[in-house]
């Protein structure tokens, strides 16, 4: 559905459960190194549990790469956005751009790319939330907007027994 990129990611247990929502929601994962682990990494593997199989993960050595093989629309989520991430309109096969835990995207990035960066709002003496936080929010705005498309929609809760 969508292709989620991190940017030199530090943390494996962010970048394990960010794994996880694209298993569960059908996104590509991208990495663009450095990374700050390997993808051996036994954390990385725990966070995304048994979900690894059902996604789609690739390194990338640099953004180059990931311009060159992913066409736009673009999307740049940092702190430092005027638009609110619920105002953009995410059309299926978007690329939602994540920067490092400890410094987000880098700014050169950011201004070359100003009319496609986006925020996701919180109050403001805050820094920011954990990434994988913020990339569930931006993937599941994404999805909403595209009404869960290929998502199973509704559960099937059973009765139960103190019901009846």
């Amino acid at each position: 559905m969508f292709h989620v990129v991190l940017v030199e990611p530090e943390i494996p247990q962010n970048t394990g459960n960010i794994a996880r929502t694209c298993a569960a929601t059908g996104c590509s994962l991208h990495l663009v190194k450095p990374l700050g682990f390997e993808v051996t990494d036994k954390f990385l593997k725990r966070a995304g549990l048994d979900y690894w199989q059902y996604v789609d993960v690739q390194v990338h050595e640099d953004l180059s790469e990931v311009f060159a093989l992913l066409p736009p629309p673009y999307f740049f989520f940092t702190t430092k956005a005027k638009t609110c991430y619920a105002d953009a309109v995410y059309p299926k096969g978007s690329v939602l751009f994540f920067g490092k835990e400890t410094a987000g995207l880098d700014e050169e990035l950011l201004v070359a790319h100003g009319r496609e960066c986006v925020r996701i709002p919180m109050c403001g003496e805050r820094r920011s939330l954990n990434l994988s936080n913020c990339v569930a929010v931006a993937v599941y705005e994404g999805l909403r907007q595209n009404r869960f498309e290929g998502l199973q929609a509704e559960g099937d809760l059973h009765r139960l027994s103190w019901e009846s």
